[in-house]
Formats: C-alpha cells, structure tokens, sequence
C-alpha cells in the first residue's frame, strides 16, 4: 500500500535542521541548569559557574532512564510498524539490560555501590508491573488511527541570545492528523503519582511549557496547535482500594498563553542574571537559598569554604 503524503507539519518537522553549535566560542543551557538556578543560585554557580559539578547515577535516575527507553521503543515500533508488532517486542528484558548496563556503569566508575539487592529487585518488580500494566493497556493511552509519531528524544536546539542556545530532548512527540495538533509528551517517573501540589508546582510544569514554546519556535509550528502532557508512571499503588488503581497517570497542565509568559518571563530571569551577552556565564556573588529543600541533599552544605549557610548572600 502507497505510504499516504507527508502532512505541512511533518515536513516541517523532516525538513528543519538542528542548530549546530560551535563549543569553542558558544554554550548551551539546559533545563536542568535552570531547575538548579531555581532551587539554589549559589549551587547552580558551583556547579556551572565553578565548573564543580559530579554527575552521579542513583536507583532513581537508572530507574527512570531505563523504563524511558523501554516505552519508548514499543511506541517507536508502535507507529512505525503496528500495535500488533509492538506487543511481540520484549520490553521487560529492554528495561532489565538498561537497567543492569547503568548500574554497572556507575559501579564501575565509582567502585561504590549506591544500592543494595533488595532495593535494586524491588525497583525491578517495580518496573515489570508498570511495563506489563502499559502494554495491556496501551489503548487507553494511544491510538495509531490518524496519528504519527514525529520522534523520540527529539532535540531543541534553540538561540537565546549571540552564543547561547537551549538545549533539550523532548521524550516523545505525536501529531493527530484529523485535529491538526501535536502532542508533546513528557515521561515522569514517580512513587506513587502526582499530588494536586505536583500539579500546580511552578518547578515541575514549567519545564513542558518551555519546551512547547521553542519546540513551537524551532520548527515554526504554530503554537496554539501544540498540547503538552505529563506521562507518569508510578512505581507503588495503593494495594487496598475499593477500585482498580493505574500505574500511569496523564496530566495536561494548563499552557495557554498566560501560563507560558509566566514560565518564559522566569527563565528570562535566569538567563538576565547568570549569563553575559557574549553567552557566558557571570562570574558574580550569587544568592543562597537556605531551606530544607535546597540544602539536605546539596554536597556544599556542608563544605564551609564552598557554602557557609549561615551567610546568605
């Protein structure tokens, strides 16, 4: 059967090429450089500014690294072959070998290990219940009738000034040809769901909010034509209930226009206070944020020479 013809914004999307960035004169930011920033400028200078930094894996991040991959190579097969194919993909051994491979990674550059067997195999079975609860259900979260999937961990590579550009991945992003939307979809993992105080927590929502509007910017799509969602999968579920409770929860946060300059108006912020018009980072006093949040599991808190808590500049 002849493949049908691409539609405007699916060429827009094969068709426009990925910034190129040129390191030796031009940076980039992440999301994660700003959620830092939010949390604490003085961590985030240290980290970024001092360039002291330690990137380090936990149960947590190999976790949901590894179940990303996985539901991600049974939509890319999903949509590129069938749900049929999809099912026949063994997405349990996908998740275990990228769960084993992280953890030896790690193990082998720190010669430490940071979990115990107990905790790895619970977050195992953990993994297996919410893979075997998505393929099941499957239908409930996705159609293939009139929809595409434009790309998995697609790149944002967007000029934020001179030399400094925004860079991210977008886990997955799909287009429904008949409402002429696409969907931008981002994979949260958690212990047991969204709260109402997730959902309305700035931090966590505002990072979609951006990504729809320079997903919007890169591609020249238009913005209103674009929806935002948050695909939890929860690792523990209330066993008692009087119903059946799903591993997986959708949440769309409001990303109307009002909710987005909100969001861009605080990044500007961020990029105003830390980062000159060459694109380079301001070498400055910054602010401490002294809470228990920001400090608990901050490695300078208790390094009186990077971070004297008791002086908040």
């Amino acid at each position: 059967m002849a493949k049908s013809k691409l539609t405007e914004i699916e060429l827009k999307i094969k068709t426009t090429p990925i910034q190129e960035v040129d390191y030796r004169f031009q940076s980039t930011v992440s999301y994660s450089q700003y959620s830092v920033w939010r949390k604490c400028p003085h961590q985030w200078y240290l980290d970024y500014g001092k360039g002291l930094i330690e990137y380090s894996q936990s149960i947590h991040t190999i976790f949901g690294t590894s179940i990303h991959e996985a539901i991600q190579h049974y939509l890319k097969v999903m949509y590129d072959e069938s749900g049929a194919a999809a099912d026949r993909e063994d997405i349990v051994t996908i998740f275990k070998e990228k769960f084993k491979t992280l953890y030896k990674e790690e193990f082998d550059r720190t010669k430490q290990h940071f979990s115990s067997p107990d905790e790895m195999n619970e977050f195992y079975e953990d993994g297996i219940t919410i893979l075997d609860h998505f393929k099941k259900n499957r239908g409930k979260y996705f159609t293939t009738r009139n929809v595409v999937l434009l790309g998995v961990e697609m790149p944002l590579m967007v000029g934020l000034s001179k030399n400094l550009f925004l860079k991210g991945y977008i886990d997955f992003v799909l287009y429904d040809k008949d409402l002429d939307k696409v969907y931008i979809y981002d994979i949260k993992t958690s212990r047991s769901g969204w709260m109402s105080k997730d959902k309305k927590d700035d931090a966590k929502i505002s990072q979609i909010l951006l990504y729809k509007e320079y997903f919007s910017k890169q591609y020249k799509i238009d913005i209103d034509k674009i929806e935002v969602e948050f695909f939890i999968v929860k690792r523990k579920v209330w066993d008692n209930a009087d119903y059946v409770i799903s591993r997986i929860q959708q949440f769309r946060p409001p990303s109307g226009k009002i909710k987005r300059k909100q969001a861009a108006e605080k990044f500007s912020m961020f990029l105003t206070e830390c980062f000159n018009d060459e694109g380079k980072i301001i070498d400055k006093e910054y602010s401490k944020i002294v809470s228990k949040n920001s400090c608990t599991y901050c490695r300078y808190s208790s390094q009186k020479e990077l971070c004297n808590k008791n002086v908040v500049s």
